[in-house]
């Protein structure tokens, strides 16, 4: 026993220091076990401007607070980093969206200025730039423009999802609905998610798909990710709900939009519409004055006359008229068209015939359903009835010549279809458009016709308008009903 060898003075002490841990690690863990389990943190939620980047990265609605916090940081990196092609194109971009939201058109020179830079700095294949300046021709009304740059982007990069649904836009404002709808063909092989549906039901819309434009829209709003997008499409719904003269649920929907985005103006004048419809008279007037401090839009200042007008307080209608044309002229200021709701309160307010040159040119520039609409009407109001159908029957049953030259469809390089082969599309179905057109028919003695189309306009929404709607049901009441002539005798049958 005692020449047994001593192990080494450094196995000793590992050894040591082994069982040392052990009891160590034993100890720690029945404190732990003892101690209340805790989650780890959570992660901080993103910023307002985060937030509104990725908003307008993916072509979506973004809120007011983080577009102001989006813009003030790309002025800011761009002071110091001057050749940031991508931070001038995301600068233009959140212009676009903020001269939108803001109905605001002195922000679109700025956008263009930041996007061209852009272009400047990074003038080969810079997509982000392209679809900017795409978004911006869409948000002044110059549709021609939206489809040269949109198709641009897409030309360069034929899988960007986001550069489909301004090509949609642009289309659909040139009258180009087939376009439109093999765009969104496309569109939806790439891409899912709510931004896709609410542009699908844009379309839908337009085709006189009214149930499932609202089955797509009640998807986008359920799965949109921040309340900023989720009010935009329930503002949507809105509209929809408007037009087939469902008041009290297009009512709901606007309310619940500005719940989650105060700033949502279109969705305050949409309240204001449905009050107005309802009888809520001094709150339909309320919700109007908000939304034209939100978003002075010319035509909510046409909304709100015509319904001054037909409350007889024409002192208070000539305000909002002179707020239109003022509103018209600040939007040309910044390049921005809208000569179209112009044109419309001419037509019955102003001067017909001067309606009439404004829509001509707008017709000529980009023929959509909207501007064959109004086209027709001032046409009408100027004594040209005959000319004034043509164009009542197109916006009504979506009758759009075009087959211009389309990159969404095939490979972005031939197959194009020519003119002759058409483009046609639409048959929204409005109650102002079938109004239009009775009214018209009308004029011109085609008595069944004329009465079968204002009857539709009061089916579709007996609350269209406040001073067309009650005309409509006055002209219904003119007409009468429908003569009863009997069954025709065929050739060989007894009389």
């Amino acid at each position: 026993m005692e020449n047994q060898q001593k192990p080494p003075e450094g196995r000793l002490r590992t050894r040591r220091v082994v069982l040392a841990s052990v009891a160590g690690g034993a100890v720690l863990g029945g404190v732990l076990v003892l101690l209340p389990w805790e989650r780890p943190a959570e992660p901080a939620p993103p910023s307002p401007g985060a937030l509104a980047m990725a908003a307008v990265t993916d072509g979506v609605p973004a809120a007011l607070p983080g577009l102001t916090e989006l813009i003030g940081e790309r002025e800011k990196r761009l002071r110091t980093h001057p050749r940031d092609a991508r931070s001038w194109a995301v600068l233009g971009a959140a212009y676009v969206e903020q001269g939108r939201r803001l109905a605001d058109p002195a922000y679109y020179p700025r956008a263009e200025k930041a996007l061209r830079t852009s272009l400047k700095v990074r003038p080969q294949r810079n997509t982000r730039a392209l679809a900017g300046l795409a978004a911006l021709a869409n948000a002044r009304r110059d549709f021609p423009a939206a489809r040269r740059w949109g198709e641009a982007a897409l030309t360069l990069e034929p899988r960007r999802w986001t550069t489909y649904s301004l090509l949609i836009d642009a289309y659909t404002g040139l009258g180009e609905h087939a376009a439109a709808e093999r765009t969104l063909d496309r569109l939806t092989e790439l891409r899912s998610g709510p931004a896709v549906l609410a542009r699908a039901a844009a379309v839908y819309r337009v085709m006189g798909r009214r149930e499932d434009a609202a089955a797509s829209l009640a998807d986008a709003a359920a799965g949109a990710r921040a309340p900023a997008e989720r009010a935009a499409y329930l503002e949507q719904a809105g509209q929809l709900a408007w037009e087939r003269g469902d008041l009290q649920d297009a009512l709901r929907h606007f309310q619940e939009a500005v719940r989650l985005d105060p700033d949502q103006g279109a969705a305050q004048a949409g309240q204001g519409r449905a009050l107005a419809a309802l009888g809520r008279t001094t709150e339909a007037l309320n919700a109007y004055r908000v939304a034209l401090a939100q978003q002075p839009c010319p035509r909510y200042a046409l909304e709100l006359g015509e319904l001054y007008e037909s409350l007889g307080m024409p002192d208070a209608a000539r305000v909002q008229y002179d707020l239109l044309r003022e509103r018209v002229r600040v939007a040309a200021a910044g390049g921005a068209d809208e000569q179209l709701v112009l044109g419309q309160f001419e037509a019955d307010h102003g001067d017909p015939r001067e309606a009439v040159r404004r829509l001509w040119a707008q017709w000529h520039r980009q023929p959509g359903t909207e501007v064959a609409d109004a086209l027709g009407w001032a046409l009408h109001r100027a004594g040209r009835h005959e000319e004034a159908l043509r164009f009542a029957v197109r916006a009504a049953e979506g009758d759009h010549g075009g087959g211009m030259r389309s990159a969404a469809e095939g490979d972005h390089g031939g197959g194009m279809r020519s003119a002759a082969e058409g483009d046609h599309g639409g048959g929204m179905r409005s109650a102002a458009y079938a109004y239009h057109r009775g009214i018209i028919e009308r004029e011109l003695e085609r008595y069944g016709a004329a009465r079968r189309h204002l009857a539709e306009a009061l089916r579709i929404n007996p609350h269209f308008s406040p001073l067309h709607a009650p005309a409509a049901r006055a002209a219904v009441e003119a007409l009468g009903e429908p003569p009863d002539e009997g069954v025709p005798v065929m050739d060989g049958e007894p009389g």
